[in-house]
């Protein structure tokens, strides 16, 4: 299959923009800082990005560019030991994008109702035949009552699955299809819908900013935004942080890169994404400690659009924009999994990219239907929690010692320089040789010191626990 190119060097950017920045950025990175508080989490999360994050992504693109393959290709071109990275990153990537899209799903749901009047999420039930869900609504909220009993209608644990939930199948199916809509043509159809998908979230996001800074209170809860707490957790939550919002580990990137010019600057478009990247993810924070303060809690709850004026329309665009980040995370994903499945010869290069795209999402949907049981919920947290941490930070360990130890640094930079067309800075043969994996391997440590025994509020079934034990 000849490799294709992107049609300018905007497209590349902003894929990689829409890659990077998604749920994580939206309410991970707000509910990070208000558990550990901001100005305790900034200062770990800083440091993180400038050590670990940025020259692991910046090595990742370097990796693609130079060797113009997915991560398969490329790793096994770098050596045969390597290989594995690349079919690590495939799993994960895959694993990934089957909760991911069940996410994608979730506000795919919350959008289609957000054109009720009133929204649905904002009252309880009132009906006399079954008094009982209205008590039951009265001890919580509203908006946790329409998540918990009308969209997951949950069951009481993960071993009770019950029957498939057809709205949550309808939405799980309509994502994948926008999905393969998008991805039908490979790059050639995700550098035209990344022109939205990246876009128009950051109007949102602005209007939702100056709305928050007009409401009384907003002071409150920006200092409690960046009011520090001491705790040592924040240090293995920022690094963690880090890999998951710029997407590393998952081969996005590699793929990416290598429908680049070979001369392209990768330096600049490194630290550049990265930058705009954190620079989002504090962006969307402020609205959030504006509405909400101390009270952000931010996981599934996330429905002060219900008390705005307006409601009705400010709930449209909130999970609209919601459902474009996540769209455009799920290109990266998509495009890394079909990158790597044509370089390992699962698909035959000879398969169309409709086919090939159509095959991935096809099998992504079938087997994320686990997700639209009663019990999806659970699963979704359990791949969540396992899948998109640590594994992440095991694979960017191993690719820093594999450039640098085992293809060689000085080859390495020899290629970059080559691209840049300038030396390779010391800052960055420090960090590729001792500085990352170094921070990567005491965070590993420390986790494993750290990490208490794997426990949910309503599941811990031997089998899950061997589920949890394979993805992590």
């Amino acid at each position: 299959m000849k490799m294709a190119q992107w049609d300018n060097k905007v497209q590349y950017l902003l894929s990689c923009i829409g890659f990077v920045i998604g749920f994580g950025n939206m309410w991970r990175f707000p509910y990070l800082c208000q558990v550990y508080g901001g100005g305790a989490f900034l200062i770990p999360y800083l440091i993180a990005l400038v050590f670990e994050g940025i020259p692991i992504f910046y090595l990742e693109i370097a990796i693609g560019q130079t060797l113009r393959k997915g991560s398969i290709g490329a790793w096994n071109q770098i050596s045969p030991y390597l290989g594995g990275l690349g079919v690590a990153s495939l799993t994960l990537a895959f694993l990934v994008s089957l909760y991911y899209t069940m996410i994608l799903a979730w506000v795919f749901w919350f959008f289609i109702n957000s054109f009720q009047q009133p929204l649905p999420w904002s009252f309880c039930p009132q009906n006399p035949a079954q008094p009982e869900l209205a008590e039951e609504c009265n001890k919580t909220t509203t908006t946790n009552y329409y998540w918990y009993r009308h969209t997951l209608n949950i069951s009481t644990d993960i071993t009770e699955s019950g029957p498939l939930l057809w709205w949550m199948v309808t939405c799980l199916a309509a994502s994948w299809t926008i999905v393969y809509l998008c991805t039908i043509r490979g790059i050639e159809s995700v550098g035209k819908a990344i022109y939205l998908t990246s876009t128009f979230p950051c109007v949102i996001l602005s209007l939702f900013v100056i709305y928050g800074l007009c409401l009384p209170g907003a002071t409150e809860g920006l200092i409690y935004f960046f009011t520090p707490k001491a705790n040592s957790n924040a240090w293995l939550a920022a690094a963690t942080q880090i890999f998951f919002s710029l997407s590393l580990a998952f081969g996005g990137h590699i793929a990416f890169a290598s429908y680049n010019p070979p001369r392209n600057n990768c330096e600049v478009d490194a630290i550049l994404i990265a930058i705009i990247n954190s620079l989002t993810s504090m962006y969307a924070s402020i609205p959030v400690f504006s509405i909400l303060g101390f009270k952000a809690t931010l996981k599934t709850n996330v429905f002060f659009v219900t008390k705005m004026p307006g409601s009705h329309a400010w709930s449209c665009l909130f999970f609209f924009m919601l459902f474009s980040l996540g769209l455009s995370s799920l290109f990266g994903l998509v495009q890394s999994i079909m990158t790597s499945l044509i370089e390992f010869r699962i698909v035959s290069k000879h398969l169309s990219k409709e086919a090939t795209s159509g095959i991935i999402c096809l099998s992504a949907f079938s087997l994320g239907l686990c997700f639209t049981l009663r019990s999806g919920s659970y699963w979704v947290q359990a791949f969540d929690t396992f899948a998109g941490s640590v594994p992440l930070l095991i694979i960017g360990f191993f690719e820093v010692i594999g450039v640098t130890y085992v293809h060689g640094l000085t080859r390495f930079c020899d290629n970059v320089q080559w691209m840049t067309q300038r030396p390779v800075h010391l800052f960055w043969k420090a960090s590729w040789q001792i500085i990352s994996p170094v921070l990567m391997f005491t965070v590993l440590v420390a986790y494993a010191v750290l990490k208490k025994p794997s426990t949910y509020d309503a599941w811990n079934p031997n089998y899950v626990c061997m589920l949890i034990l394979y993805l992590s």
